[in-house]
């Protein structure tokens, strides 16, 4: 008889679409300041930028809740999200055409209306 420890469920984010992850290839987001302190997955220089949706990565446990030992819970929709240089850094960019592309947990992202963009 196996006794290992059966895992917890695992149970989509109260943030998350009845099917799906929140935010759709192609809708534009914005970074938000948390101010979490300790671990976080999300570097400052993106943070109160603009970027678009490019990929859905998945479903996953909370990186800032493993970081501290928490191995269960609910799990947080995962995107990659493209930045134009510009935006990031400002000011006319040496390649224009040049993108940072990098993965976000929904938890981090608001929506951003494309007309008031």
């Amino acid at each position: 008889m196996d006794r290992r420890p059966v895992p917890p469920a695992i149970t989509p984010p109260a943030t998350a679409r009845p099917f799906g992850p929140r935010f759709d290839i192609g809708d534009l987001v914005r970074v938000i300041d948390l101010r979490k302190p300790g671990h976080v997955r999300t570097p400052d220089y993106v943070i109160g930028h603009l970027g678009e949706v490019i990929q859905r990565c998945g479903l996953f446990l909370n990186p800032e809740d493993l970081s501290v030992g928490i191995t269960h819970g609910p799990v947080v929709a995962l995107y990659r999200v493209r930045f134009p240089m510009a935006e990031l850094w400002g000011g006319p960019a040496r390649h224009p055409r040049d993108t940072l592309c990098i993965e976000l947990y929904d938890h981090w992202l608001e929506p951003v209306d494309k007309v008031t963009r």
